[in-house]
């Protein structure tokens, strides 16, 4: 059975982009169908005001937003709960999310550190109903920074930081002093004390979203919707985070606005990578890229990187209970709003319309044109001020206490592998590796463990061509399919989710597999899709559903990235030096490293390349496999490691150089192709820099213990780590597992 949806996300800014222009949008509805089991959630919502609105979450991470007329979307709901496994014994009080155990259990999860600040963000915008879907109730997130001049960011002083105890009017005693005075004025005057407010503008709506996405499709059409088919003065747009900062906090009386969760985790919107032409500020600077502070060096990805950081810090994490009661907390409204500074016009608050405003047809209309130019504020979820973090959990930050391994990357120097092999292969070597909460699962080559259990196993390269499906536990086969065998010889695969499979091999072209598996029990293979691109055979295949993306490589030297979701073409990663060897996705990041023979390539997930090395090691030192450490994203200390021909594991970090002297490699003298520099931007901030692959450390484990090099090394076939970051597995062509950590 399906559940038939009408707005995908082209078509929903297409309808916000028509409520705000004179023209009606172009894009005409379109059809999705989704399976009842692939519904994880749904939960009520506002659209303009009014609580007419379902939100349904997808177990791959989408979601969709419906808006209903005339109280349709209780039925609906009543509707889904009835047919949808996950929804099942749920009434309406449940999506209006009157049930505080969720609440609670969240609370007291971010409390004790187990849920980083940015993930218990994102979860109270989603219960105050701040969703994607919609611009006008974007996801909200504060500003964090008040230093945007520095090289490099103290986090352990408090003046690197804004005041997250006051809301953006209040930043400067001036500002503050201002908006008190416009308070007062209105009462003072004898006016309608029901519009008595600090802000008529609010921070967070349709146009403040639009203009921060301005390089990034759609939002680049929604925004020239939104100005009437043309863009702003350059001079007004959206062209440098220090500006955009010193607006909002300190110049523009008109302007306290917050920040959107992009600027947290998505390096693409500050690139004008579509070209668009956004005109020229007064001084004849054409407007591109967008100018980012020193300390990011002028990589987008390293602004993301430490900006995130700074949200994980300790500082931030002492105070941003402080920012909760202001957005979504007790400091919202009431008397406690106004002694801080942080009322707003009466149309930005749902709770405090009557019905009859929203009968009268004109009352109505200018009311939702106010707050669709201007924004909403968000569900009110505490009505008593919001506690306080109490800890951190040491994975969040070093791990360095006494019940905590050290992650192995803060600890090269000091890594020493196991005597033994912790596991031993009988049928040829390691394939594929992972790590459980006890223990490590080890299959062989051309076999790949099934997510999320992995107690099943997938195997191919028989004779016939064929595929087979087994029992970990057994070790024996329990379904074989000769589906794959129409296709040619399999010589690579990858498992993304429990319901798909996607192989290629000698055929040249990949193959994307519907699997429905019960216990023990094939019960179908159906091929969904077949994926044209490469002209000799596929040599290697990573998928990421985190990132909705499919890597593949092939022999004719190409590398490209696919649509999981739509199994699309999306592009290229080119100019690899030979036949590509090995793949890995970092599904924190969106990081791609590719490997062909001894060159390491590191891409953005829209393939754009941060940086390329050739390892000099020879034919002998081939890459076979390699990993990304993947703890905490805004750790600068995670690495690649990479599994070698000569038996070696090589660490790389990335490093940031100036352009003008050579990098200290730590390895082989000989560079990869020359980056360019990066950009001189707006103000000129972070130019000159590149960013370059360095080797921190090589593991050796013949030379470990025998204090020399042997010439035979078994090759290094598989890479694994703990879920603690405190082991690295390395499994090799002998069939070995042996395991390096850090010394007591």
């Amino acid at each position: 059975m399906t559940l038939v949806s009408v707005c995908d996300r082209s078509v929903r800014n297409s309808f916000i982009c028509g409520m705000f222009s004179k023209t009606l949008p172009t894009a005409s509805p379109s059809c999705r169908r989704y399976a009842y089991e692939d519904v994880k959630d749904a939960h009520f919502s506002r659209f303009l005001l009014e609580d007419n609105a379902l939100e349904i979450f997808m177990r791959n991470g989408q979601s969709t937003f419906l808006a209903f007329q005339n109280k349709e979307h209780l039925p609906a709901f009543k509707r889904l709960c009835s047919v949808v496994p996950s929804l099942k014994g749920r009434g309406v009080t449940d999506g209006m999310r009157k049930t505080a155990g969720g609440e609670k259990a969240a609370l007291l999860k971010w409390q004790k550190g187990e849920m980083s600040n940015f993930e218990y963000l994102m979860h109270l915008n989603t219960m105050a109903g701040r969703t994607y879907n919609d611009l006008m109730q974007y996801p909200v997130f504060p500003w964090i920074l008040a230093d945007y001049d520095s090289e490099t960011l103290d986090l352990s002083s408090p003046a690197t930081f804004r005041d997250l105890s006051k809301p953006m009017g209040a930043q400067t005693d001036k500002r503050r002093e201002k908006f008190i005075e416009r308070y007062n004025e209105v009462e003072g005057n004898d006016g309608d004390l029901s519009v008595q407010c600090h802000y008529c503008t609010h921070y967070s709506s349709a146009i403040i979203v639009a203009s921060l996405l301005v390089r990034m499709e759609p939002f680049s059409h929604t925004f020239l919707a939104l100005q009437g088919g043309s863009y702003d003065v350059a001079d007004r747009m959206f062209y440098s985070v220090k500006k955009e900062w010193e607006s909002a906090s300190r110049d523009n009386m008109s302007d306290v606005r917050e920040l959107i969760p992009e600027f947290y985790y998505l390096p693409d919107f500050l690139v004008n990578s579509n070209n668009i032409e956004l005109g020229c500020l007064q001084d004849g600077t054409h407007l591109g890229d967008v100018s980012l502070p020193p300390w990011a060096k002028g990589d987008p990805q390293e602004f993301i990187r430490v900006h995130r950081e700074a949200l994980e810090s300790d500082y931030v994490s002492s105070q941003l209970h402080l920012w909760i009661d202001l957005i979504f907390g007790c400091k919202q409204r009431g008397q406690a709003a106004v002694d801080a500074v942080n009322t707003f016009h009466p149309y930005f608050y749902a709770e405090t319309l009557d019905a009859d405003s929203l009968k009268d047809p004109l009352k109505k209309s200018t009311i939702l044109g106010f707050v669709s130019n201007f924004g909403q504020i968000p569900r009110q979820l505490f009505s008593k001020p919001h506690p306080a973090r109490s800890g951190h959990k040491p994975s969040l930050r070093d791990q360095s206490g006494p019940s905590h391994a050290p992650p192995f990357f803060h600890r090269l120097h000091r890594l020493k592998p196991s005597v033994q092999p912790i596991k031993e292969l009988i049928r040829g070597p390691v394939g594929h590796m992972v790590c459980g909460e006890k223990d490590i699962l080890v299959v062989e080559k051309n076999k790949l463990l099934i997510p999320p259990l992995w107690n099943t196993f997938f195997s191919w390269g028989f004779h016939d061509n064929t595929c087979a499906y087994g029992n970990y536990s057994t070790e024996r086969n329990f379904a074989v399919c000769e589906s794959p065998s129409d296709w040619g010889e399999s010589l690579c695969a990858a498992c993304p989710n429990p319901s798909t499979v996607i192989t290629g091999g000698a055929s040249s072209v990949l193959c994307v597999w519907d699997v429905s598996l019960g216990k023990d029990k094939l019960q179908h293979m159906r091929l969904r899709q077949v994926l044209y691109g490469h002209t000799d055979a596929v040599t290697c295949v990573e998928a990421s559903q985190a990132y909705g993306v499919i890597v593949s490589g092939s022999g004719d030297r190409t590398c490209i990235l696919w649509d999981l979701q739509e199994l699309s073409y999306i592009t290229q990663l080119p100019g690899h030096a030979g036949s590509i060897t090995a793949l890995a996705i970092n599904d924190l990041t969106g990081e791609i490293a590719s490997c062909a023979g001894e060159h390491l390539y590191l891409w953005t997930m829209k393939g754009q390349r941060l940086s390329c090395l050739d390892t000099s090691f020879g034919p002998e030192g081939s890459i076979l496999c390699c990993c990304f450490t993947q703890m905490c994203e805004w750790d600068p200390r995670n690495v690649i490691v990479t599994g070698c021909a000569d038996g070696i594991v090589r660490i790389w970090r990335t490093e940031y150089t100036s352009a003008r002297l050579p990098p200290d490699r730590g390895g082989p003298p000989t560079p990869g192709p020359p980056q360019p520099a990066a950009p001189e931007t707006a103000d000129g901030a972070g130019a000159g820099w590149e960013r370059h692959l360095v080797l921190s450390q090589e593991l050796n484990r013949s030379q470990t213990v025998s204090r020399r090099r042997y010439k035979n090394n078994p090759a290094v076939t598989a890479l694994a780590i703990s879920r603690d970051h405190s082991s690295l597995f390395v499994g090799d062509a002998w069939g070995r597992v042996f395991s390096w950590t850090c010394e007591a």
